[in-house]
């Protein structure tokens, strides 16, 4: 069997554009998981008290700074896929990003609470929040091309 070779070039991404969406996905998630939305819920579900803190007492910085590098990796890799599919249309970003957040962030999570016991309350909100970003982020990026 003889594979076609392919000539390939890595996708164009917008530098601003995933400043952009790193700093949309961070506000949703501040706002997602603050105290007038999902934080109560969320804190409880994961089976933790008024006592326990959040990050498990880890310094802030260190926590936020990974929250902020993980979001900075998957607004870039939402950029380079939604450049390699070269769409023109935000409502196709956002399903795009959508799709992805179902499909490979909500499937992902799903063993991964379960199996941590944590169940499907934690997996909505947890997840919920990812899929919202990626959408919000899909349509940015496409639009800021």
């Amino acid at each position: 069997m003889r594979l076609a070779q392919v000539e390939s070039e890595m996708p164009e991404v917008n530098v601003l554009g995933i400043i952009a969406g790193t700093a949309v996905s961070f506000v949703s998630g501040f706002l997602w998981f603050g105290p007038a939305t999902f934080y109560s819920t969320w804190w409880r579900l994961m089976g933790k008290g008024p006592k326990d803190v959040p990050g498990g007492g880890m310094n802030m910085g260190i926590a936020f700074g990974s929250v902020l590098v993980g979001q900075i990796l998957q607004v870039t890799v939402l950029a380079l896929i939604l450049s390699a599919l070269q769409l023109t249309a935000p409502i196709d970003g956002a399903l795009v990003g959508l799709l992805i957040g179902v499909g490979i962030v909500g499937g992902s999570s799903l063993s991964h609470r379960i199996f941590a016991g944590h169940g499907f309350g934690v997996l909505l909100i947890e997840a919920g929040n990812d899929i919202v970003n990626l959408g919000l982020v899909g349509a940015l990026l496409v639009a800021l091309r």
